[in-house]
């Protein structure tokens, strides 16, 4: 588990080194909180706001060329009751590859929230596969004003134990760099990193 953990953490810092320094948006945009005031389990609270509408926003993610904006290199979007969202960080693969990340969109209200929980695949520890069933994001979207949308994103399920504390660390800084790379497309055009 340590090589899978330590192998995830040099790809984050590689993307790391490459975002463009003109696009620069800085990490500390995004607060991250962890909530356990339930006894046995944390959630995972991080949120923005990002200057433009919610539209923009929601686009972003809900459709194919939304996501390979900001998030991934190929992806194939479905949102819908009982979707899938599935995509690739590797531009040379396909859909549908040993590599693809699976998405199930548990529910959606549109410009307001989606529930999303994922295939856990090879890459994950196996006690996460253990409470698959359990881990879940919810994103919600609110209208701060015509121009600023407020994100803030859930991710639930996780177990109140030591494991799960080493990991959050790793989603914390992984996310706060995906949605770093979302703020910067959404605000000038360009993600930070391309993929």
């Amino acid at each position: 588990m340590k090589n899978k953990l330590l192998t995830l953490l040099i790809l984050f810092s590689i993307i790391s080194t490459t975002i463009s320094q003109e696009n620069y948006i800085p990490a500390d945009r995004i607060t991250s909180t962890i909530d356990s005031s339930n006894v046995q389990e944390f959630v995972l609270i991080q949120e923005f706001n990002v200057n433009v509408p919610i539209d923009s926003v929601w686009n972003a993610y809900t459709t194919k060329k939304g996501w390979e904006s900001w998030a991934t290199a190929l992806a194939e979007v479905n949102i819908k009751n009982g979707g899938l969202i599935r995509t690739n960080y590797n531009k040379n693969g396909k859909i549908g590859d040993s590599t693809t990340i699976v998405l199930h969109v548990k529910n959606y209200v549109p410009k307001k929230l989606i529930t999303l929980q994922a295939e856990l695949t090879t890459n994950f520890p196996e006690f996460m596969k253990e409470d698959e069933k359990d881990l879940y994001n919810l994103v919600y979207f609110e209208s701060i004003k015509p121009s600023v949308t407020k994100v803030t994103s859930y991710g639930i399920g996780y177990k109140n134990n030591a494991k799960y504390k080493s990991l959050l660390k790793f989603f914390i800084k992984g996310n706060t760099m995906s949605y770093v790379n979302l703020i910067t497309y959404l605000e000038t055009g360009n993600p930070s990193v391309k993929y």
